[in-house]
């Protein structure tokens, strides 16, 4: 099938390659000229693990193109899905800038089409948004639902850094749809997938992305509650978790406890759920304490090395792990950033690393150094945090922490073994 994308960002841009990888024509579309030149040089955007190749490969092929050309890529297309950036207002709900200036853009493209096109929403939209505000404009410009175009919204499910890996294994693939004709066009978008396929209303779909992510997130905040009480008593938390995770009706999935969860996903989804929520009336308190709970998590992480350190005024901190998790780039809502401004407002020198994010972390905090490696954030330092967990660091060994002043180091992720240390003090969270 012909398949347009707006919107080259980690979702955009994944989705294309992997709809490209199963035989799709697909046209990327972003009106940042940079991104769409560095798309057709074959060279991401993006940092995701094993991209570049495949798409190198797409290119090469004439299976994936990109353009600034919205009206052109959808007059070409039969499909087109729309990826662009929600993020949150001042309030927690979300922006829908973009989704809105996308929708008016393709449906110049429409205009004159003598062909049935789906227009199916893959960005994370409350519930209504898609009905409420993509199709009026449509219609404004003088399309007919059911017979110029066809109305959906597919949504993603996509973990940063195995973006690539989620889509082409996904566990379901919801497919909400205005009408059965759209539902069975999108569907066949997916034969190539060995994947459960629920059809559904345009509503349902929405909501069950919030959920989804909700719920994992209130895992994540869970186990990190619990974690406060087995650091008081004596327990490791990890194996608490491992105990409670073996209950199939609950799994191990998401129950490690750590700093925190960050990311363009979760910290977005919940706010803009629970204004969702207060807007029609409810309270939800269950998300609001998940917010509070992941809030607080750095702040925890900071006094934890406060206790193994003392006083942290004028003394070198290093943070390894910028990005929100490892395996990326992306910074937004790490759990670093909290941390860092909390380490300068107690008057620490902090100094990160991070293998990829460095450069998009410059403009998150201010008064902080970075380094180019782990031995040079560590040399000199009197505390050590490790923020997220890439195997550069699970590949560390008590030597490489002598080169610090006073080795303390505060492992927020569990991503190395206290039984490997005896001469540097180790903490971990809930431990």
């Amino acid at each position: 099938m012909n398949i347009s994308i707006i919107g080259t960002g980690y979702v955009g841009l994944v989705s294309g390659v992997g709809l490209a990888q199963k035989g799709h024509d697909v046209i990327c579309i972003d009106k940042d000229r940079g991104k769409v030149d560095s798309i057709n040089s074959a060279v991401p955007p993006i940092f995701e693990r094993g991209l570049e190749p495949i798409l190198g490969r797409l290119v090469d092929d004439d299976k994936l193109t990109a353009t600034t050309d919205t009206v052109e890529a959808v007059k070409k297309t039969d499909i087109t899905f729309i990826c662009v950036g929600t993020p949150s207002s001042s309030d927690g709900s979300i922006d829908t800038s973009f989704l809105e200036s996308a929708t008016k853009d393709l449906s110049q493209g429409l205009i004159g089409k003598k062909s049935y096109h789906v227009v199916c929403v893959k960005s994370t939209v409350v519930p209504g948004t898609t009905e409420n505000i993509v199709l009026p404009i449509l219609e404004d410009a003088g399309l007919e639902l059911g017979k110029d175009f066809g109305l959906g919204m597919n949504p993603e499910f996509l973990r940063e850094g195995v973006a690539l890996d989620d889509f082409m294994m996904p566990d379901r693939i919801v497919i909400g749809g205005g009408d059965q004709k759209t539902k069975e066009i999108l569907a066949k978008v997916y034969e190539g997938f060995d994947s459960p396929i629920m059809l559904t209303a345009i509503k349902s779909a929405e909501m069950i992305k919030y959920a989804s992510n909700s719920l994992l997130a209130t895992k994540i905040s869970y186990a990190n509650e619990i974690s406060r009480m087995c650091e008081k008593v004596g327990i490791d938390v990890y194996e608490v978790m491992d105990g409670v995770g073996m209950d199939h009706r609950i799994n191990r999935d998401f129950l490690d406890a750590g700093v925190g969860f960050g990311g363009s996903c979760f910290p977005k989804d919940l706010k803009a759920l629970v204004n969702f929520s207060r807007s029609i009336g409810i309270n939800p308190r269950i998300l609001e304490s998940v917010i509070k709970v992941n809030e607080r998590q750095p702040i925890h992480a900071v006094n934890l090395l406060e206790d193994m350190v003392g006083r942290l005024s004028g003394k070198k901190i290093a943070i390894l792990g910028l990005a929100f998790k490892g395996e990326t780039d992306d910074v937004r809502e790490s759990r670093a950033i909290p941390m860092a401004r909390e380490l300068l407002r107690r008057g620490a020198k902090i100094v990160g690393y991070d293998p990829k994010a460095s450069d998009n972390f410059l403009k998150e905090v201010e008064n902080m150094e970075f380094a180019d490696s782990v031995e040079d954030a560590l040399t000199g330092s009197e505390g050590c945090i490790i923020q997220t967990d890439w195997d550069e660091f699970k590949s560390l060994t008590e030597p490489d922490f002598l080169v610090m002043r006073t080795p303390n180091v505060l492992d927020g992720r569990r991503v190395l073994d206290s039984d490997d240390f005896s001469q540097v003090r180790y903490r971990t969270i809930g431990r």
